[in-house]
C-alpha cells in the first residue's frame, strides 16, 4: 500500500484559485464519496482511502493508493475547481509514501501554516479526518497516517514551547559545527552523558544524518536507551578516553563535579588522529571538559557561555524550535515509512504463511495413513520431516539452478540470509550443484 497527497496551498497557488477548491465541513463528505466513485478500480471496488483537508489556505486530498490513481486525482480535482488539467497542475503538488508524511506532521505541526506554529491548522485537520471516517473512506493506512500526525504535532508543540533556550543551544551547536565541517553526513559525533540537553543535541544533529553516532554514559542502560532511540552506539563512559580519537564532534553535559575528559586525554585523541579538527561542546556545569583543551591547536571548543553568546534574540530562538520540530516531524516519518514497508509484506507472508500449512497438512495426513497400515513411529516422523525439508527448500534449490552466473551471487547470499542465519556456513558460490 502507498500513500500520496495532491494539494494547492498558499505557496503554490493565489487566493482567488485556492477559493475554487474551498470546501465547507458540510461538503467533505459528499465529496469524498463523488472521489471514491471515480477511482474505484476492479481489485479494490470500493475504491481508495481518501480524506480531504480544505482551509483558507489549502485543499488537500490524502489518499491510500497506488501511484497510478495520481492521475485520476488529479484529474478529478481540477473538475471540482472547474478548471483544466494543465491549469491545476502548475499550482498543484504530488508527494508520496514518506514525503506524504512528511507534509502531513508539518501541516498538522503548524509549520506549512502561513502564520508560523498557528494552532488553528491542527482541528481543521481532525475535522477532516472524523468526516472521511464518518463518510467510510478513512481506512486503517490513512487512520495511522493522521493519529500520527496528530502525536507528531503534539510533541512538536510541547518540546518546542517549553526550554526554548536549551534547544536554542543545541541548534547553535549543530550550525557551528556546519561551519567547520563540509559535509555534516560525513561526520562521526559522541554524546556524553543522557540527560534532556543531549537528547535535544542528538535530535539535531540526528536530522543532519552523520555517518555514525554513539553515547557514552556513567549508566550503561540509559545510553542504551537514548543510543536505541537514534541508531547510535552505546559505549561506557569508562572506554571513552580509549575512543575519543574516532570522533569528529563530542557533545558533553553530565552531572559530574569534576572534568571528565581531560587535556591528555585530547592531546592523545588529537595525534591518533594525524591533528584533523574536533568539534566540542561541553554544555555542563561545571565543565566536562577541561578549560585548557581549548588551546589546543586543531579543537575547536564552545561552551555552555560562548553558545548562550551566539544565542541572544527572539529570531535565534525561533529559527532553533524550527530546527527541533523539523527533527521531531523527521523521525515520525522514518516511523510511518516502516510501518508502510511493514505492511505491504502482509499479503506475501500471508500466502507463504497459507503455502506451509498446505505443505504441512499435506504431509500429516500421509503420515497419519502410514500410521495406520502399521508402519513404524521413527520411520513416519523421519518421512514426514524429509517431505516437509524437501518442499520448503525445492523452490529455493530450482531458483539457484536456474540462475544465470550474475544473479546467482546475489540470489546465493540471500538465501544464505534467509536460510543459514546464524550459522557459519558461507553463501553459495560457483554451480549450485556444486555446493549441494
Amino acid at each position: 500500500m502507498s500513500v500520496f497527497t495532491l494539494g494547492l496551498n498558499h505557496t503554490t497557488a493565489p487566493l482567488d484559485l485556492r477559493g475554487r477548491f474551498a470546501l465547507s465541513l458540510e461538503q467533505l463528505a459528499p465529496t469524498l464519496q463523488t472521489l471514491r466513485q471515480r477511482l474505484v478500480q476492479p481489485e479494490r471496488p470500493h475504491g481508495p482511502e481518501a480524506a480531504i483537508l480544505s482551509t483558507c489556505n489549502r485543499t488537500e486530498l490524502y489518499c491510500a493508493a497506488g501511484p497510478q490513481l495520481v492521475r485520476p486525482a488529479l484529474e478529478w480535482l481540477a473538475g471540482v475547481g472547474g478548471i483544466g488539467v494543465d491549469a491545476l497542475s502548475d499550482h498543484a503538488y504530488v508527494l508520496e509514501d514518506g514525503a506524504a508524511a512528511r507534509h502531513a506532521f508539518r501541516v498538522a505541526s503548524g509549520l506549512d501554516s502561513m502564520v508560523l506554529g498557528e494552532p488553528q491548522i491542527l482541528g481543521q485537520m481532525k475535522l477532516a479526518v472524523r468526516e472521511a471516517d464518518a463518510a467510510g473512506t478513512l481506512g486503517s493506512t490513512l487512520h495511522q497516517l493522521f493519529q500520527r500526525s496528530f502525536a507528531v504535532a503534539k510533541e512538536v508543540r510541547t518540546s518546542t514551547e517549553i526550554g526554548a533556550h536549551s534547544i536554542s543551544m543545541a541548534a547553535a551547536a549543530v550550525r557551528l559545527a556546519a561551519q567547520l565541517f563540509e559535509d555534516l553526513r560525513e561526520i562521526r559525533v559522541l554524546f556524553v552523558g543522557a540527560g534532556e540537553m543531549i537528547e535535544l543535541a542528538a535530535t539535531h544533529f540526528a536530522a543532519r544524518a552523520p555517518a555514525r553516532m554513539a553515547v557514552a554514559n556513567r549508566t550503561l542502560e540509559r545510553g542504551e536507551k537514548l543510543a536505541t532511540r537514534f541508531g547510535a552506539e552505546a559505549i561506557r563512559l569508562a572506554d571513552l578516553p580509549a575512543r575519543l580519537h574516532e570522533f569528529d564532534v563530542v557533545v558533553s553535559c553530565t552531572a559530574s563535579s569534576l572534568p571528565l575528559i581531560g587535556l591528555g586525554a585530547v592531546e592523545r585523541a588529537l595525534k591518533l588522529r594525524r591533528h584533523r579538527p574536533m568539534f566540542m561542546v561541553d554544555l555542563a556545569v561545571p565543565r566536562d571538559i577541561e578549560p585548557e583543551v581549548a588551546r589546543l591547536d586543531d579543537i575547536y571548543l564552545y561552551t555552555v557561555d560562548d553558545l548562550a553568546a551566539i544565542v541572544q534574540n527572539g529570531g535565534e530562538k525561533r529559527q532553533a524550535a524550527v530546527a527541533q520540530a523539523e527533527a521531531i516531524i523527521e523521525t515520525g516519518v522514518q516511523s510511518f515509512v516502516h510501518w508502510l514497508g511493514e505492511r505491504g509484506s502482509v499479503p506475501l507472508i500471508q500466502a507463504l504463511q497459507a503455502q506451509v500449512d498446505a505443505w504441512r497438512g499435506n504431509e500429516l495426513a500421509r503420515a497419519q495413513k502410514l500410521l495406520a497400515r502399521g508402519a513404524r513411529v521413527e520411520d513416519v516422523l523421519d518421512m514426514l520431516s524429509k517431505g516437509l525439508a524437501q518442499k520448503m527448500l525445492h523452490g529455493t534449490l530450482a531458483e539457484l539452478h536456474a540462475a544465470d552466473p550474475a544473479q546467482r551471487e546475489q540470489l546465493a547470499a540471500t538465501v544464505s540470509r534467509l536460510f543459514l542465519r546464524g550459522s557459519a556456513a558461507a553463501p553459495l558460490r560457483g554451480a549450485p550443484g556444486d555446493a549441494l
